[in-house]
């Protein structure tokens, strides 16, 4: 049989009967759906996630180290000179908190005295105005970089409207220079290093560090490598525990942002297995309304069957015949599911972004070619699988017994 004769009889075969056709791949179109909303839905908030908490910045280096004292800049100078092989710079931050105003409207600050390397290392970018520059570091100006929600309580006119404006942290006054892109963890605003230990906390300490390892170098062997050494330089013991427990005297934390995109993207495996195994038990249920479908499709068309035999069809044809007007049924279900496995992706990211969960954090449904195919060859399995049976018993069906069928 030829090729364009199998598809014409096929696409046949289902038109005669796309009332029953329709209400028989109802299981592969939710099954799909599932499958594609879920994994758009899951691979959105993932780069959402990824925008937010700066994992793109898969070269950045978190380094929290608590050893009896506080760490100063000297140490973080040290080693930065130290791991200057590995690093293309380590630099330190300092944590403050306070209530600013603009002698209107009051805000809770969460605040980070930084240099401008910091922003390089985390990602962290301004939606209005800029981030501190190296000539206010350097002097220890009076300026911030407030967060949005921040900004938003003190200017709801807009992130523009606090640029240039002056408010009253402490017993200073600063001088807002920008306002950061919207945070899910609630935000943090940034002044320069200098100005944080001068003005804000009254002392040296730096609570924590970040380095920005060079490009090329390989992530975990750079967190081992910089363990050993703050291990070196504060002279704890081979055998000291470092890990926080009520056993350690130490702690020492290096964590890698390429590890926490590595534990999200297991995170999210977990997920779509969860979502996977739901969505098959719908498919499963679909694909059994298939094999039912096709065994009456059989049994209707035993006369036909004993006709084309009559006429020299062979056993592959027949089987070829039915097998594909399966696959066909399941890729029609496929394609509609896609559709609307899109179509939900998209309401449910809606409202995920509009949860006040999620504030802050905008969700885009993604869609990959990978998902597509996996979601086609599924939909061919099906077909092939639960099609086999009614396509085989077709071929071997007898002739003579089919033609004096009634």
């Amino acid at each position: 049989m030829r090729a364009s004769d199998l598809f014409y009889e096929t696409f046949s075969a289902i038109h005669a009967n796309r009332g029953r056709s329709l209400l028989t791949v109802l299981g592969i179109v939710i099954g799909i759906a599932a499958v594609i909303s879920m994994t758009a839905l899951i691979d959105g908030v993932k780069a959402s996630l990824v925008g937010e908490l700066g994992l793109d910045q898969s070269r950045t280096v978190m380094i929290t180290c608590y050893v009896g004292r506080d760490l100063t800049s000297d140490d973080v100078d040290a080693l930065e000179e130290g791991l200057s092989d590995q690093y293309d710079f380590i630099t330190g931050t300092a944590y403050a908190s306070g209530d600013a105003t603009n002698g209107v409207a009051t805000a809770s600050l969460s605040i980070q005295g930084v240099e401008p390397e910091y922003f390089q290392a985390t990602g962290v970018k301004a939606s209005a105005g800029r981030l501190v520059s190296e000539g206010e570091a350097s002097v220890g100006a009076r300026v911030i970089v407030l967060d949005r929600q921040s900004a938003d309580q003190l200017w709801p006119q807009g992130p523009d409207a606090a640029l240039g404006q002056t408010l009253r942290l402490g017993n200073d006054d600063f001088t807002v220079v920008g306002v950061t892109e919207a945070s899910l963890s609630g935000g943090t605003s940034y002044v320069p290093l200098k100005t944080a230990e001068a003005r804000l906390t009254g002392s040296s300490a730096i609570t924590h560090v970040v380095g920005f390892a060079r490009e090329g170098e390989d992530m975990d062997s750079i967190a081992a490598t910089t363990e050993a050494y703050l291990r070196r330089y504060f002279n704890v013991p081979d055998d000291a525990v470092t890990d926080g427990t009520s056993s350690s005297q130490y702690y020492i934390s290096v964590m890698t942002m390429a590890s926490i995109l590595q534990q999200l993207d297991s995170t999210m495996a977990a997920f779509q297995l969860l979502m996977g195994a739901v969505a098959g038990v719908s498919l499963v249920v679909g694909g059994i309304g298939i094999m039912n479908m096709m065994l009456t499709n059989v049994t209707e068309r035993i006369r036909e069957i004993g006709l084309r035999k009559a006429l020299g069809a062979r056993r592959s044809d027949i089987t070829l015949q039915f097998l594909l007007e399966s696959v066909m049924l399941c890729l029609i279900g496929g394609v509609i599911g896609i559709l609307l496995g899109y179509g939900s992706a998209s309401v449910l990211a809606a409202v995920a972004s509009s949860s006040s969960m999620m504030d802050g954090m905008q969700v885009t449904p993604v869609i990959t070619p990978t998902a597509v195919v996996l979601a086609t060859g599924i939909c061919v399995g099906i077909g092939v699988l639960f099609g086999f049976y009614p396509a085989w018993r077709a071929s071997r069906l007898d002739p003579v017994e089919s033609l004096r069928y009634q």
